[in-house]
């Protein structure tokens, strides 16, 4: 039996697996499904725009395109970034404190989000440009928080020298999905604390310590 739903905070993943992964680590997390690619994010904005919860997060998996992020570490982005060019900043210091608190190994980076799946010589050129995670939907939901507090949270699941369709993907997927579990709970806390009232918080010391 699904427990009642926490409504200070929606969170929004493109598949099953990391639904399900989400809903884990917290029973009373509410998330939703938008499904995978650009398209179905853009058909799921006016859904998730309606909706009456108070702040929202889209979370699940990416791609690394710095070698330097390791399978399982978690990113809050700090920057959404499409591939015509053009960018979104977000607050992410407060996002990133909940997660941390947890012990998980957090960075604060850049993300862009592209049309389609990304692959070594276009990694490549996507990290050249400043980003250091890529997703298939996170710019195109940032449409629909409007005013309300938006964050974006990606557990790293391949990257450079891990690509998809390689040996391990599998193995590298369920661990990053662990992770995304284990995070859940920092995303409920971030909602509690900043639905209530969003105004700007204060840089945090700690997180510019782990910006890529």
């Amino acid at each position: 039996m699904r427990l009642p739903a926490d409504e200070s905070l929606l969170v929004v993943a493109a598949l099953r697996f990391e639904a399900l992964a989400l809903r884990r680590g917290a029973p009373h997390l509410r998330v939703e499904r938008c499904g995978m690619g650009a398209s179905r994010a853009r058909r799921a904005v006016p859904r998730f725009a309606e909706d009456p919860a108070p702040a929202l997060v889209a979370a699940g998996v990416c791609g690394a395109l710095d070698a330097r992020l390791e399978v399982g570490d978690v990113v809050v982005a700090s920057e959404l970034r499409s591939t015509e060019g053009d960018s979104r900043p977000l607050a992410a210091d407060s996002l990133y404190e909940a997660l941390a608190d947890l012990g998980l190994r957090v960075r604060v980076a850049p993300l862009v989000s592209t049309e389609r799946l990304v692959r070594g010589a276009a990694r490549a050129r996507l990290s050249e440009g400043g980003a250091r995670i890529v997703d298939m939907e996170s710019w195109w939901l940032a449409e629909a928080a409007g005013t309300r507090p938006f964050g974006v949270v990606r557990v790293v699941s391949d990257g450079p020298d891990d690509e998809l369709l390689r040996p391990g993907t599998v193995t590298r997927g369920l661990h990053a999905l662990r992770v995304l579990s284990e995070l859940a709970p920092g995303l409920q806390r971030w909602g509690a604390a900043v639905a209530p009232v969003a105004r700007p918080q204060p840089p945090s010391p700690r997180a510019f310590h782990a910006i890529l």
